[in-house]
């Protein structure tokens, strides 16, 4: 049994790899684009940087597609930027519909709202350092401090349909959902691998996750507020 990373083509895949070879010496991480090895695999991870029509199509001309739904309803599953931003609906970047597996659309940051609290115009994409307020427990937070910071690389944010899904929130300049969590699986718009030890804790707590969640209704505060 192995941690697959799928393999798509795009993402920095080796770094996702790295990080959590680091923090799971003892288990066999595989890179991997063979749909087989994927549904074989003990969980997976699909981690991602670049444009939602590329890594759709990517996902249908590798013969991904019916692998990566399996696994992600089946299995411990972790999903890094476009990997949280696929399992929705539809993504207005191309107006590219997703996987489908939540339900929710995916928007770009609306330039009319990009100014912070002094006035200044907020840039696109929102690139650093910024906080996760957690929403609701979950096994993948333990460890990890309520309003710990994590790297952020983004153009585009998920607004899931039910608000329940959301187990992490950001501002920039709103509140916007920065984590959500499902049956089995985990998702977030920030890169763990690019977050020092808050993102090593989160990769950690993923290889050891069995996959259920927390019991349901332990809210920490109310989600979202203010959203565009």
């Amino acid at each position: 049994m192995h941690i697959a990373v799928v393999d798509y083509g795009m993402g920095n895949l080796r770094s996702v790899a790295k990080a959590v070879e680091h923090v799971a010496p003892d288990r066999r991480v595989l890179v991997t684009s063979d749909p087989d090895e994927v549904v074989a695999a003990e969980r997976v991870i699909f981690p991602g940087q670049g444009a939602m029509p590329d890594c759709m199509r990517e996902l249908d001309a590798r013969g991904l597609r019916p692998a990566v739904l399996e696994a992600a309803r089946t299995k411990p599953f972790l999903g890094i930027c476009i990997g949280l931003q696929m399992l929705f609906d539809r993504s207005e970047e191309g107006d590219t519909p997703g996987l489908g597996l939540l339900a929710g659309r995916v928007r770009r940051f609306p330039a009319e709202r990009m100014v912070g609290a002094d006035g200044r115009k907020l840039k696109v994409p929102h690139m650093g350092w910024n906080e996760v307020h957690q929403t609701r427990a979950h096994p993948l937070w333990n460890g990890i401090g309520p309003d710990a910071r994590f790297y952020f690389v983004h153009s585009y944010f998920v607004e899931p349909a039910d608000p329940a899904l959301t187990a992490g929130v950001t501002h920039y300049p709103f509140p916007f959902t920065s984590a959500v969590a499902g049956s089995r699986l985990f998702a977030v718009q920030f890169h763990p691998e690019k977050s020092h030890h808050a993102g090593l804790k989160l990769l950690s707590n993923f290889v050891g996750w069995d996959g259920h969640n927390a019991p349901s209704g332990q809210s920490v505060q109310p989600a979202l507020t203010g959203t565009p």
